[in-house]
């Protein structure tokens, strides 16, 4: 089954930004970018799903093809996901407006206008991910992804394989993810939320209420504040993401606040706090200045 869609692109759209996010693995299993084509390969419902999106200056085309017939959530679902994948759920002007005289974020917002955060094509893209990635570096963390795609995904026809879904990761035993280098908190996490999911005990959907949201989340064994913040960031495109935990954000700050060293948690969020409710934008580009020089 094969669908069309076409999305328009706000102005001053940051296209190279988004195609760069999804090309930061090369040897990428679930992704490929060429040019200002992506083509990124997920389970939905169960069905092989490849979202082929052309990037135009105003607009992206985006065909979904199926491999088998979706039904009506799932359709709907897939028809969600675009928006995700290009950083179109969180729009970047209330805090632009909101920081124009901001002695921090004044000049970083001058200087990259209309920055953009990409979210995940699921929720349970997103937690995964989060789990993946915490506490060690990006190139160990894409690398984990990818054999965890390699173990738990489901090959598309186009050739890509996709991302999983709860019940293909919940079938795994937990020597297929620590012999591969997955620490075994790491594995146990993942496998455990897995399976919560695929036996309806925690429910990931996109427009569940960020708060009630984090509350389950935070309550599961492996799971603290920075994983619950990573996955409404990624998952829900909550625009109040406090990430005071982030190595790379409290970093950020000490270099713009031109510290030696990198703040606290305790500190980082009591400054993160003044930007309520936009501390998602403010994590963005706090991570953006970390690849700009000091100014």
């Amino acid at each position: 089954m094969t669908e069309g869609l076409t999305l328009a692109l706000p102005p001053g759209y940051r296209s190279a930004d988004v195609l760069a996010f999804h090309a930061r693995d090369a040897e990428g299993l679930a992704e490929r970018v060429e040019g200002s084509r992506l083509r990124k390969a997920v389970l939905l419902g169960g069905v092989p799903l490849l979202f082929d999106l052309t990037l135009e200056p105003t607009r992206a085309l985006c065909r979904i093809d199926a491999d088998a017939p979706l039904d009506t959530h799932t359709r709907a679902r897939a028809h969600a996901a675009p928006d995700s994948i290009l950083a179109l759920r969180i729009d970047p002007a209330p805090f632009a407006e909101a920081t124009r005289d901001d002695p921090v974020f004044g000049p970083l917002v001058a200087r990259s206008p209309s920055l953009r955060i990409v979210q995940s094509a699921s929720v349970f893209e997103a937690l995964t991910w989060a789990i993946i990635g915490q506490q060690i570096n990006l190139p160990f963390a894409i690398s984990l992804r990818r054999s965890f795609i390699a173990q738990a995904g489901r090959p598309h026809s186009s050739g890509l394989v996709c991302y999983p879904e709860a019940a293909d990761v919940a079938r795994l035993d937990l020597e297929t993810l620590t012999t591969r280098k997955f620490s075994r908190a790491k594995a146990e996490t993942l496998l455990r939320v897995a399976r919560m999911v695929d036996a309806g005990e925690l429910r990931l959907d996109l427009n569940d209420d960020a708060e009630h949201a984090g509350a389950a989340l935070l309550a599961i064994k492996g799971i603290g504040p920075w994983t619950v913040n990573y996955t409404l960031l990624r998952g829900y495109g909550y625009a109040d993401c406090s990430l005071e935990g982030d190595v790379a954000v409290r970093g950020a700050l000490g270099r713009l606040l031109g510290e030696a060293g990198k703040p606290d948690q305790a500190r980082t969020q009591a400054w993160l706090a003044a930007y309520r409710p936009h501390r998602t934008m403010a994590a963005a580009y706090l991570w953006a200045s970390l690849s700009a020089p000091p100014g």
